[in-house]
């Protein structure tokens, strides 16, 4: 558990965790906690155990917007792509007048990159801190979709050129990613429209209204995942198409091959009869001229298929 005293984008950290209950002359507190050091902070913040119990759950917990006496409890997800799989993390926030409590189970970037932000914008409210890590959240949602793009069309491409059984895996798999992530942005959503247009009297009035910008963004990506949705069906079509094409190119190589070997069996199997009255039969020089009769006519037959466009 760390804990800072954030004055002015400024940080100091602080030993004694006593000291938080205080507001502070200027600034806010800012506690990053894991999930078990709650069990120190629930009794001293006044915190609801259903509110506790969300933040110990292994189950993957619904963002949510919960008001209690004091503070409030916020639940959002945090989104990472490592190019195989998509993960939601969750993010539980404990927001009071004079502090705010962040509390994770896995290490989440945002929690990182908000600290020179806060420091270049001389952040000095806890509801300020609120906005930006929330839009920090959203924002990441873009990153992602930026690569699970650039991924469509690198599956795309090689399908195109060449498609192979473990791409219908790739393809699947991801488009249930997709379409997983999207129902989980629904409540998500829900969240942000909330933080807007509620009457939380936590959050100064005037720093409410930049939530519908980070509403709006939320609905973007959401958009953005369900176009996402169709490229996987089409890509899915793509595949399908590419896969039966093959499949006719090779059997039309192997209708071409054979129909060039049927005259060259019969040649060879006329040759084969018993009988005596055959041409060349008795002929010292009678195999190389089968042969080459049956070698020219091998490539006339190739040659008149290349010419047809046939192969």
């Amino acid at each position: 558990m760390k804990i800072r005293l954030v004055n002015n984008g400024v940080f100091t950290p602080i030993d004694d965790i006593d000291v938080t209950l205080t507001p502070p002359e200027q600034g806010f507190y800012w506690i990053d906690a894991d999930a078990e050091d709650l069990i120190v902070l629930q009794p001293l913040f006044q915190m609801h155990d259903l509110a506790v119990e969300d933040c110990l759950s292994d189950e993957e917990q619904r963002p949510k917007l919960e008001i209690y006496e004091g503070h409030y409890f916020i639940v959002i997800n945090s989104i990472r792509f490592d190019d195989e799989e998509i993960f939601l993390r969750a993010l539980n926030i404990f927001l009071g007048k004079h502090y705010i409590i962040t509390v994770t189970k896995q290490k989440i970037s945002e929690l990182r990159t908000v600290k020179p932000i806060l420091w270049e914008q001389e952040v000095n409210e806890a509801d300020r801190m609120l906005y930006l890590l929330t839009d920090l959240v959203v924002d990441n949602y873009f990153n992602v979709s930026d690569r699970i793009e650039a991924k469509i069309e690198s599956l795309e491409e090689e399908v195109l050129m060449n498609a192979k059984k473990t791409h219908l895996n790739e393809i699947i798999s991801l488009r249930s990613e997709i379409l997983w992530l999207k129902k989980a942005l629904g409540p998500q959503k829900e969240v942000l429209l909330l933080l807007y247009r509620k009457d939380l009297r936590l959050i100064d009035e005037n720093l409410q209204k930049y939530f519908q910008d980070i509403y709006e963004n939320a609905v973007k990506v959401s958009e953005t995942f369900e176009t996402f949705r169709d490229l996987m069906s089409n890509l899915r079509e793509s595949y399908q198409s590419s896969i039966a094409n093959r499949a006719n190119e090779i059997m039309r190589i192997f209708t071409a091959v054979t129909t060039i070997f049927m005259p060259l069996t019969f040649i060879t199997g006329f040759y084969g009869m018993n009988f005596d009255s055959i041409p060349f039969l008795h002929d010292k020089h009678g195999s190389l001229y089968a042969s080459g009769f049956m070698i020219v006519l091998g490539l006339f037959m190739l040659y008149w298929f290349r010419k047809k466009d046939w192969l």
